[in-house]
């Protein structure tokens, strides 16, 4: 069991209709070390593959993707979902349907901070099914730029998200992959995965 499993194990509450809240850790409060530790992971995994920008998407991606693109000394950027005052109209826009907040929003990247010939990594906390994947790959071909890989916290693998993008070609690092979890019974079973040690097939939150 990795790191990231122990966590969703000890920390993470299921919520009916399939939803995860691992806010005390990730997407509320930050737990640094955590973070840090995926940043480290995704850098092991993607050794190797020359990176020139990190890519996520507001708000819950940019804590690991910040470190991320730390560790491989590039710029970070985030596609933003609300248009301000001082938004430019030279951008990149996509659309992405959010399953947890279960709308559509209209993202966007300005211009100057994605170009042809940039190879991106792409980095987010979930993966559920693929839509804010798929607007963020959307924009890196607006772009002319290369998706040379793609980092998740943490995959739904019951959902069609990381099944698509894998059939599509793309190279998907999830660091927890759950295969189920039940919201009355507080259990969850994770995907074993070749370079961890096997898991238990079920385990209780909590």
């Amino acid at each position: 069991m990795n790191f990231l499993e122990e966590k969703i194990l000890s920390d993470g509450i299921i919520k009916e209709g399939n939803i995860l809240k691992v806010d005390s850790f990730l997407n509320h409060q930050i737990d640094v070390d955590i973070i840090r530790q995926m940043a480290y992971e995704f850098k092991r995994r993607f050794r190797g593959t020359e990176v020139t920008k990190v890519l996520t998407i507001e708000a819950s991606g940019i804590a690991i993707a910040s470190l991320v693109g730390h560790l491989y000394d590039v710029p970070v950027v985030f596609a933003k979902k609300n248009v301000t005052a001082n938004s430019t109209d030279d951008k990149y826009v996509s659309q992405a349907y959010s399953f947890t907040h279960k709308k559509h929003n209209n993202i966007f990247v300005s211009r100057p901070y994605l170009s042809a010939g940039d190879k991106v990594l792409i980095v987010d906390d979930f993966l559920a099914d693929g839509e804010a994947a798929h607007a963020l790959i959307d924009l890196v071909k607006q772009a002319g730029a290369e998706v040379v890989g793609i980092g998740i916290a943490i995959e739904k693998g019951q959902q069609k998200g990381g099944r698509e993008l894998r059939a599509e070609g793309y190279r998907l690092e999830s660091i927890a992959i759950i295969e189920s979890m039940d919201w009355q019974t507080q259990t969850i079973s994770f995907r074993e995965q070749p370079h961890q040690v096997p898991t238990d097939t079920r385990l209780r939150l909590g």
